[in-house]
């Protein structure tokens, strides 16, 4: 049996495409217990994301996780799944397409976007196999977490590193590690913030929250817990906010080790307890909606502030396909594929190219 995947055809003057992969968490084929079931087994196996020794995870995820969890969070994602799917695959669908569609606009050679998860569909190695099969020949890697984290930045470059592993003819290959601090982010953050508070009207507190990892992997070295810090200062500049006009927490902790602190939970009970006038809620760490902050961040945040005596309270949306992240989006993409673009290129330069290609692969063929 052979090792390496098959090789996609190849034909001698082919034209070269660059290639983009858009990476994301992923999601469930279905808001299904079954479906939940095979995506936690994914995503909780993955070592990035869980660092407890595989002999006693694989006991507690398989006999006790997976036999409870799928059913509850089935039911949750029941709550915000819409009648083309999941939010965050229905938002990284429109995602790819309106960047495919900026690039196609601001490069002159042809540049491909594909979507990669590292759990569930469309995979990773889906996405590699389909631009190889274009023959892109150099591909950047774009993870959609503006704040690295070894359990999420680092997981979804793992999983194109796999499929890489098993390629014979391996593609250029770079990565955007972050984009925590590009301005173009902060300022598609600034402008979906304004454009809410003219809808609702400016809040007397605005909390951004982010996705929690546990406290031990800022000791360890991961620079997330910072990153996220930056982004909520700066965008707290963006916004000409005082210190006491904003805070910073993280959410979803999961099981009884300490987390990255406050809690998210905590603060807007707290909040509601100090009857804070009004509370706007953003989650700057996700390019897309998804369940977490639909249902953990709008819903249950929500019942958990009027619980503690509070009233007004509004999740701010994602940056999903705003006009402004797309742009965002394709300001990263051009820094990083410096060196890539010909701005001389041409289809009729494409073309000579390719008959040049085609004319010396004969002369070789008959030497044979």
């Amino acid at each position: 049996m052979n090792f390496y995947n098959n090789e996609p055809k190849y034909k001698h003057g082919d034209p070269s495409k660059i290639g983009v992969i858009l990476a994301n968490l992923g999601t469930p084929d279905a808001p299904d217990a079954k479906s939940l079931r095979k995506y936690l087994g994914q995503f909780l196996m993955d070592r990035r994301v869980v660092e407890i020794p595989r002999f006693i995870w694989c006991w507690i995820l398989h006999c006790i996780i997976l036999v409870i969890r799928p059913r509850a969070s089935a039911k949750k994602y029941q709550q915000i799944w819409t009648s083309q799917g999941s939010p965050l695959l229905v938002n990284a669908k429109k995602q790819k397409k309106l960047l495919q569609k900026n690039l196609k606009k601001s490069i002159k050679q042809p540049v491909e976007v594909e979507l990669g998860m590292s759990y569930g569909n469309p995979s990773m190695a889906s996405a590699f196999n389909k631009l190889r099969a274009k023959n892109c020949t150099k591909i950047l890697l774009f993870p959609l977490y503006p704040q690295y984290a070894a359990s999420s930045s680092a997981s979804a470059m793992d999983s194109l590193w796999r499929v890489l592993l098993r390629t014979r003819n391996t593609p250029e290959i770079r990565t955007i590690r972050n984009y925590h601090d590009h301005p173009a982010y902060i300022e598609a953050l600034k402008h979906s913030v304004l454009k809410h508070w003219g809808r609702f009207g400016k809040p007397s507190k605005l909390v951004m929250s982010f996705h929690g990892v546990p406290f031990r992997s800022l000791m360890q070295g991961d620079p997330y817990h910072c990153e996220c810090h930056k982004t909520g200062r700066l965008l707290a500049k963006a916004l000409k906010l005082k210190e006491n006009q904003y805070k910073i927490c993280f959410q979803s902790r999961f099981g009884k080790a300490e987390w990255l602190k406050p809690y998210f939970s905590e603060v807007i009970a707290d909040l509601g307890k100090a009857k804070e006038a009004n509370v706007h809620v953003i989650c700057p760490g996700f390019s897309s909606d998804c369940l977490e902050t639909l249902e953990e961040i709008n819903m249950e945040g929500m019942e958990i502030f009027k619980e503690n005596g509070g009233t007004k309270y509004s999740y701010i949306p994602a940056l999903n396909d705003n006009d402004e992240w797309v742009q965002a989006m394709q300001e990263i993409v051009h820094s990083h594929m410096q060196g890539w673009i010909d701005s001389s290129w041409s289809p009729s330069k494409q073309k000579k190219e390719s008959q040049t290609t085609i004319n010396q692969a004969k002369k070789v063929k008959s030497s044979l």
